[in-house]
C-alpha cells in the first residue's frame, strides 16, 4: 500500500539564492537562435497565454497564466521546439554551416539533403518527442526510429507513424528504450535525438533544451504586454527527465526575470526521481525504478537529466510529487472553466501544475504546505499546458466519464 500522502514537497536545501549562475548555453545571447529558426518554421506563431482570472478568484490567488502549448505546429505538444532544433544544428554541422546561415526551409530543400546524405535519427519517447521528431525528420527528407515503452497508448503509437518513423514498442520502461536507441545508434550508425545526456551524449540534450527557451521568451514577452498583470511570483514547471523544465527556469534565471521568483517542480509519485535526488540532498541525480506506472505518460521518467539536474538543484525552490489524480483533477478544470475563463484543453501531463495550484489552496490539508511554499492572495502563477489530448482515450475517460478520482488508479 502506497503510504505517500498526495501531495509530498520536499524543500531544495542546495538551492543557492545569492546564485545567478547558469549555463551559458541558456543565456539569452545563445538562446535567440533558436527562437530565430523557429520563426523560419512555417506557420510559427506564439502559443497563447492564457490568463485565468476566475480561477484565481476560486483559489484565492492574485492570477493564475497559462501557456497553451497544444497549440503549437499542430502537432499538439512543445516537444517540436527542442526536437527540430537539435536536428537542425546537428545537419548544419554536417554542412559544416551555422544555424544562423540556415533556415529550416533551406534545410528541408532538395539541394541541403542531396550534400548531407541519408540520416537516420532515433530516440525513445512516451509519445510527444517521438512524433516531433518524426514530423521533423520527414520535413527534413530523412528517416527517423522511434522506440516506445510497454503500455504505451495506441493513439500514440499511431500518431508517431502516421508522421513517417519506424515505430517499435518494447518490453520495458522508459528508461530502457532510452538505452535501446542508444545501442541500436551504436550498431547501425544513426543518430540519437534525446533530450535527457549520459556520459558521452550532452551536445544534442544542450540543443534540445535550448530549443525548449523559445517558449520561455514568448512567455516573457506576452507577460509584458499584459498591463494588467504582474510579473509571476511562482512558477510550476513539471519534469519527467527535467530538460523543459530546467530549460524554463534556466532562461528565467539568465534573463533576471524575477529575482523572487518561488519555483515548484512537480512530478509523478511512481516517477519522483526530482524528488528522491532532492531527498538524498548529496549533489547527485538519483533514480526512480520500477514500472514508472502513471498516467502522465510524458512524465514517466525514471532517470534525470543530469545537465537539467545542475540547473534545478541550483534554483529550484521546492519538489513535490503527486498522486494521478491531481493531474487528472487539472485536466477537468481548464477543460470546464467557470465565470468566463476560456477552456484549455491541457493533457495528463500538462494540467499537473494547475491540479497542485488547485489542490494546495483548496484543501484545508494542504496548509501547511501552501504556506510553506509561500502561495497566498498576492501570488501570481505561471504553469506551461505542454500537451494537449494526445491520448485522446484517457482525455475523454477523465473530462467526460470522470475517471482517475481519489480512489481510482488508472494505471493498473
Amino acid at each position: 500500500m502506497d503510504k505517500r500522502p498526495p501531495i509530498y514537497v520536499v524543500k531544495n536545501k542546495r538551492k543557492n539564492s545569492e546564485s545567478s549562475r547558469i549555463p551559458t548555453y541558456l543565456s539569452e545571447k545563445e538562446t535567440r537562435f533558436a527562437k530565430a529558426f523557429h520563426q523560419s518554421l512555417a506557420n510559427y506563431e506564439p502559443t497563447p497565454l492564457v490568463t485565468l482570472p476566475a480561477l484565481a478568484r476560486e483559489l484565492g490567488v492574485e492570477q493564475v497564466l497559462v501557456k497553451d502549448e497544444s497549440k503549437r505546429f499542430g502537432l499538439n505538444a512543445f516537444k517540436v521546439l527542442g526536437a527540430s532544433y537539435a536536428m537542425a544544428r546537428f545537419l548544419c554541422e554536417k554542412l559544416g554551416k551555422s544555424t544562423e546561415e540556415m533556415t529550416f526551409e533551406a534545410l528541408c530543400s532538395p539541394e541541403m539533403r542531396e550534400q548531407i546524405g541519408e540520416v537516420t535519427f532515433v530516440t525513445a519517447t512516451d509519445g510527444n518527442h517521438g512524433r516531433a521528431v518524426a514530423w521533423a525528420a520527414k520535413a527534413l527528407g530523412q528517416h527517423a526510429v522511434v522506440y516506445l515503452p510497454k503500455g504505451s497508448a495506441q493513439q500514440r503509437v499511431d500518431a508517431i507513424r502516421e508522421a513517417g518513423a519506424e515505430v517499435h514498442v518494447i518490453n520495458g520502461n522508459y528508461d530502457e528504450a532510452v538505452c535501446l536507441s542508444e545501442q541500436m545508434a551504436k550498431e547501425r550508425g544513426w543518430q540519437v535525438i534525446q533530450d535527457t545526456a549520459w556520459e558521452g551524449y550532452t551536445t544534442i540534450p544542450m540543443w534540445i533544451m535550448q530549443g525548449y527557451t523559445t517558449m520561455v521568451t514568448e512567455a516573457m514577452e506576452q507577460l509584458s504586454a499584459l498591463t494588467d498583470t504582474k510579473q509571476p511570483t511562482h512558477l510550476i514547471l513539471q519534469a519527467g527527465v527535467g530538460s523543459m523544465a530546467a530549460a524554463v527556469l534556466g532562461h528565467f534565471v539568465a534573463a533576471q526575470a524575477n529575482k523572487d521568483l518561488i519555483t515548484v517542480i512537480v512530478e509523478p509519485h511512481s516517477a519522483n526521481c526530482m524528488v528522491l535526488s532532492a531527498e538524498k540532498n548529496d549533489g547527485q541525480p538519483h533514480a526512480a525504478t520500477g514500472e514508472l506506472g502513471t498516467i502522465m505518460a510524458g512524465l514517466a521518467c525514471g532517470e534525470p537529466n543530469p545537465m537539467a539536474w545542475e540547473i534545478l538543484q541550483e534554483h529550484a525552490d521546492f519538489f513535490v510529487s503527486c498522486a494521478d489524480y491531481v493531474a487528472a483533477n487539472g485536466m477537468r478544470i481548464l477543460a470546464a472553466p467557470t465565470g468566463g475563463d476560456p477552456s484549455i484543453v491541457s493533457g495528463e501531463s500538462g494540467a499537473v501544475g494547475v491540479g497542485l495550484l488547485a489542490a494546495l489552496m483548496s484543501k484545508p490539508m494542504y496548509h501547511q504546505q501552501r504556506e510553506q511554499l509561500g502561495l497566498n492572495k498576492n501570488s501570481v502563477v505561471l504553469c506551461f499546458s505542454t500537451e494537449g489530448d494526445t491520448d485522446q482515450d484517457i482525455y475523454r475517460r477523465i473530462i467526460w466519464e470522470g475517471a482517475c478520482r481519489e480512489e481510482e488508479d488508472m494505471t493498473k
